[in-house]
């Protein structure tokens, strides 16, 4: 359903989301605290707005569903066979920190599928996207490179882990898997880094929504990899629960 010109200027759109993030990242903080208790910032409200306001524009009959649409809105998507689900910032606590881990995040949901994904990385000025049906691509200052970039598998497991959000039942899962390499980061980027062939498991036993997961799942599936639930159901979208089940994402 998205052809190439279409792709780019959902592209386009993370760029720009990504420089209206940093118009305001070094400016001091606006925190407001939502119902859920998590925490929102202006950064997430400028990204929000210009990515629903360009979707809108760009396929008018493809509704956009955003972390920071109104419930009425977040309501809709499970009556819906194809539309746009956003994290205009992923890690805002990341954000927050000043430690350049966060993400904007675009995907395309068809019958309850992540088709299509796009990942920017304002901070690194880098872009990944993909899609089982397109492949996976990274796109630096210097260069678009096809994913993943590391073909070979480690001879210690390489596990990747959330920087954030640390539970009981993950230290669990990981004494389980014996010998391995941990590496702790933020938001979405734990999916980009198995994408590029740079880690190999990442379990997610703990919460997340599928705006958190569905851009960077497109991602890791387009370059090979997979997102399964702990009953090793691939993890779909558009459920009544906006949470996730639990998964383990690898390649």
């Amino acid at each position: 359903m998205l052809n190439d010109e279409l792709i780019n200027a959902v592209l386009e759109i993370a760029e720009e989301a990504g420089k209206a993030i940093l118009a305001v990242y070094d400016e001091p903080v606006e925190l407001t605290v939502k119902a859920d208790e998590s925490p929102l910032t202006q950064a997430d409200k400028a990204s929000h707005h210009l990515i629903e306001q360009r979707l809108t524009a760009l396929t008018p009959d493809w509704p956009v569903i955003s972390e920071e649409s109104d419930e009425t809105v977040k309501s809709q998507r499970t009556h819906l066979s194809a539309y746009w689900l956003v994290d205009p910032l992923d890690g805002t606590k990341e954000f927050i920190k000043r430690n350049g881990e966060f993400t904007v995040n675009i995907a395309f949901i068809v019958n309850g599928v992540a088709e299509f994904g796009v990942v920017g990385v304002p901070v690194q000025n880098k872009l990944y996207w993909g899609g089982k049906d397109c492949g996976c691509w990274l796109k630096t200052v210097d260069a678009v490179l096809p994913l993943p970039l590391v073909n070979e598998k480690s001879e210690l497991l390489r596990v990747v882990g959330s920087r954030s959000h640390v539970n009981a039942e993950t230290a669990e899962y990981l004494q389980k898997l014996g010998e391995h390499e941990l590496v702790s980061v933020g938001s979405s980027l734990k999916f980009c880094l198995l994408a590029e062939g740079n880690a190999d498991l990442y379990p997610r036993l703990g919460p997340t929504c599928e705006w958190d997961t569905a851009a960077a799942q497109a991602v890791l599936e387009g370059a090979g990899g997979k997102v399964e639930t702990l009953e090793g159901e691939p993890l779909r979208y558009s459920k009544p629960e906006i949470l996730n089940p639990w998964f383990v994402a690898s390649i």
